[in-house]
């Protein structure tokens, strides 16, 4: 399993650990990572991702896991990620295209 955010693309880096007499050794810094269950309200079910402490305070702070979705860029995200968009943005459609219609 790898380390890394599902949603952001956080990984893990490379740094020194430094001792008291100054002596650098190599280390890896991980990212926090949890295993949380978003809703998704357009899709209307629960969503396991697992994604660093960071991205669940900015998706709470974008409005959801779906405005979250729709503003990500493609890149960051990965491939479960990205096919919780696509289908978000194809249920957004499908809504959309109704009232559309009725106006």
């Amino acid at each position: 399993m790898s380390r890394r955010c599902e949603l952001t693309a956080k990984g893990p880096l490379v740094g020194h650990k430094v001792s008291h007499s100054n002596i650098k050794t190599k280390r890896r810094f991980l990212p926090n990572l949890c295993n949380v269950t978003f809703i998704s309200d357009a899709l209307g079910r629960n969503v396991r991702l697992r994604v660093s402490t960071n991205a669940i305070k900015t998706v709470d702070h974008n409005g959801g896991l779906d405005s979250f979705l729709l503003k990500a860029k493609a890149e960051n995200l990965s491939p479960r990620a990205l096919d919780l968009k696509r289908a978000i943005q194809k249920k957004k459609a499908a809504t959309a295209a109704p009232v559309a219609q009725a106006s």
